[in-house]
Order: C-alpha cells, then structure tokens, then sequence
C-alpha cells in the first residue's frame, strides 16, 4: 500500500481511538469495528470485523491480546487478497506465531507489532517495531500514514520479544515503586520517600545499568538479608511485599550462583539466613 488509502482498525479503546483519530486526520479512510466502544469522530463504523475489512489495504488490530486470535478469525473472510493484516496488541510471542499461522492459511499477509511507549501524547507517532512475513510492507504502509515504525524483521514474535524484555524493566520498575510508596505511607514517610526516589532517578547516567546488575551480583548476600528485613517490615505494616519478596528470591539465587563459583567468596546459605564471608561486601 502506498500513500493514505483505506484502513481497518478493530478495537477502539484508548490505543485505537487515538490511532483512528490520526489516521482520519491524515486523509486516510478509516473502518472501524469495537462491540463497545463508541468510534471516533470521521471513522466509518461497521458491524463486524469482517464488514471492517472490506476494502482495505491495511488492517490494524488493536483488541487485547487474549482476544486477538478471535479477531482474526472474524475479520478474515473480510480481508483482501492484497492487504495487510497487523497485529498490534500486546502478546507473547508464541501468540504472534500463532496468529500469523492462522493468517498464512488464510493467504494473508501478516506483521507482528510492538507498540514500544504509551500511545496517548503520540497517537500514531508512537515508536513501533515491526517483525513477521510482512513486515517491510506493513512498516511501509504505517509511515506512508505518518506512523514511526521501524523495520525489525525476522519472525512474528520477534517484535513482541523485544517490547517484553523490555517491560520486564518498566512494569517492573512502576511495581517497585508503586509497593515502595505504599510502604512509605504506612510509615509516614512517603513524601520523604517520593523525594529520595525522584532524585536517584534524575542522577541516574551511563554507569548506572552496570552498576545495579553487577552490584547484585557481589553483594548478592548482604542484599537478600536487607530484603528480608524489607519484607518482614512490609509485613508488619499490611503492605503486601510481591516485589520485594521476588527480589529477595533473586538475590538468594545469585547468591548461590556465586557459591558454585570456584573463584566467589564462600558463601553458606540456609533457609534461615545468609552469610558471606569477604571483604568485598561494603555498604553501597
């Protein structure tokens, strides 16, 4: 597809109401189908999936993931012989792999794509990448559209890999932080606490990665005993301790990965207690 043309967008929550809207507002026909959500203004709204993909030469997912496959399904006896099909949600990649099966039985040509940052603010600039089958087309397709999309290629799911590592980090992060400040609030110091977090975020640099990963790993020891005490201080005030508790669990583990290491200090580890006997561990 080259140039602005006909788009199918199914799902119009937050994610595909925003695209839509861009889309419109680039000159591009936009068939939108949601069974609940109300479409945006200039989208031409169908009844079906199917209905959706009459005619056009793309066709954007943007359901959820646990209904993704049940989309395709639908929207496939509408599809084109000629278009592109995308799917946008957030899944695992052995979902991708699996939808672009289902796709490639159909004769249609499909694309696995990452949506990599929030959509509100961005709308269709949002940064995407783009793996699977179709890739190179559908990437094209997106940004004759005014999408940002980046060709990553290789298999569906590989894009869907690159965007879950990566929330492993960033959901994790919010978790930790969100579990953190609940603490703080139970114990009274929660602006406190929201004041030293920001300013270690603000100072954070180039060393800063190196520095958490390889810390962990010498100190791995002195570290799970601090987050035990952080878990039974969690416990004490009613807080649930999810992350804290799974980063004790890490710890404990390269810890013990440390002991099976014929160069690592010894290290005994109980379930009781950890201890390390070297002159490595200092505090910080």
């Amino acid at each position: 597809m080259t140039g602005p043309g006909t788009i199918a967008v199914l799902g119009l929550g937050e994610a595909g109401s925003t695209i839509s809207r861009d889309l419109v507002g680039a000159g591009v026909t936009v068939r939108g189908y949601d069974p609940v959500a109300t479409a945006p203004d200039g989208v031409v709204v169908t009844g079906s999936e199917a209905e959706a993909c009459a005619g056009a030469g793309l066709v954007i997912s943007l359901t959820t993931a646990h209904e993704s496959e049940a989309a395709l399904r639908a929207a496939l006896p509408g599809v084109g012989p000629d278009a592109l099909y995308a799917d946008l949600n957030t899944a695992a990649p052995g979902l991708k792999q699996r939808l672009a099966q289902l796709a490639l039985a159909a004769g249609v040509a499909f694309a696995d794509v990452a949506i990599m940052a929030p959509v509100p603010g961005r709308g269709l600039r949002t940064p995407m990448l783009v793996s699977g089958a179709a890739a190179s087309q559908v990437t094209e397709a997106l940004n004759g559209a005014g999408g940002n999309a980046e060709l990553l290629g290789g298999p569906a799911g590989a894009a869907a890999t690159r965007k879950l590592v990566r929330s492993v980090f960033y959901k994790g992060l919010a978790a930790a932080v969100t579990e953190a400040l609940r603490a703080g609030r139970a114990a009274g110091c929660e602006e406190w606490l929201r004041g030293n977090i920001a300013g270690e975020l603000a100072a954070t640099g180039p060393g800063t990665l190196d520095r958490l990963e390889e810390g962990s790993v010498v100190h791995a020891v002195r570290r799970a005993d601090e987050m035990s005490a952080a878990a039974q201080l969690l416990a004490e005030l009613g807080i649930p301790a999810r992350v804290t508790e799974a980063s004790l669990a890490w710890l404990t583990q390269l810890a013990q990965e440390n002991a099976a290491t014929p160069s690592a200090p010894m290290i005994t580890v109980t379930s009781q207690s950890l201890s390390l006997t070297s002159d490595r561990d200092h505090p910080k």
